[in-house]
């Protein structure tokens, strides 16, 4: 996947547009068929899910096979959350919460090898359990993808420190919890949420980084006036939003039909 990942990362660095999928549930069936859909990147939501580790490892591998990079959002800032992931041979993280620049200099020292951070050396999935330990120690720090997610008004209110660190390779912003934390939850796109959204999509565009969000309901209307407002990529919803909004229209029928 060195190449792969490597490609990934200049789309993210030169602002591409991108397309990448949200899995939620575990089973690798349904990595491998979001994976068909032309998608650049798959995000793994271990944030608000059951996925394990372990679940996480079969993922990253079912999509890599797909020749698609694969990158978690782990439950916790915590090293012992990063590293394992890391090793299971993850293309690089995405952070859920990141708020302050204390916070993005703890994680980068998680992530990256020295002489950039502290990452522990081993072996596992990632460097092909030791057949590809050195190609992948070298290459590591200059091809892995190091995202953040901006989701608070503290947040929005730092992005400028946050944004300084040239390790970070682009943003995505959580318009979920971006609404609770401006006293308006879920509502996604009230005036206040868009506001600071626009702030942080300026300032990705001024620093150069990628700027991307979730869209729940992936019509080319919805993706369109995303890509409108100066996001460079877009998360096509997820496999939860797929079946719930099946689900609900299945509902709808039966009433009408019974």
């Amino acid at each position: 996947m060195f190449n792969q990942r490597k490609a990934l990362k200049a789309k993210f660095r030169n602002r591409e547009r991108l397309f990448a999928a949200w899995v939620s549930y575990s089973h690798p069936s349904i990595t491998e068929t979001f994976a068909r859909a032309g998608i650049d990147v798959m995000f793994i939501d271990m944030e608000h899910s059951t996925i394990s580790l372990e679940q996480a490892q079969r993922i990253i591998a079912a999509s890599q096979s797909e020749g698609v990079p694969c990158v978690p959002r782990p439950v916790s800032h915590a090293n012992e959350y990063l590293k394992p992931l890391l090793d299971s041979g993850s293309d690089g993280l995405l952070i859920q919460m990141v708020e302050t620049p204390e916070q993005v200099e703890a994680l980068i020292k998680d992530i990256k090898y020295p002489p950039v951070g502290r990452r522990t050396y081993g072996l596992n999935r990632a460097q092909a359990y030791g057949f590809d330990f050195d190609a992948y120690i070298e290459s590591w720090n200059d091809t892995s993808l190091f995202l953040i997610q901006v989701e608070s008004i503290k947040a929005v209110e730092n992005i400028d420190a946050l944004l300084a660190y040239d390790e970070i390779d682009g943003v995505m912003i959580g318009p979920m919890d971006m609404s609770g934390s401006l006293g308006v939850p879920g509502q996604t796109t009230h005036p206040l949420v868009i506001e600071a959204s626009k702030k942080v999509i300026e300032a990705c565009e001024k620093r150069g980084k990628s700027c991307g969000t979730q869209v729940a309901d992936s019509t080319p209307d919805n993706v369109q006036a995303l890509f409108d407002l100066g996001y460079n990529y877009a998360i096509l919803g997820s496999d939860l939003f797929v079946l719930w909004k099946w689900a609900a229209q299945m509902q709808e029928m039966i009433k009408k039909m019974r």
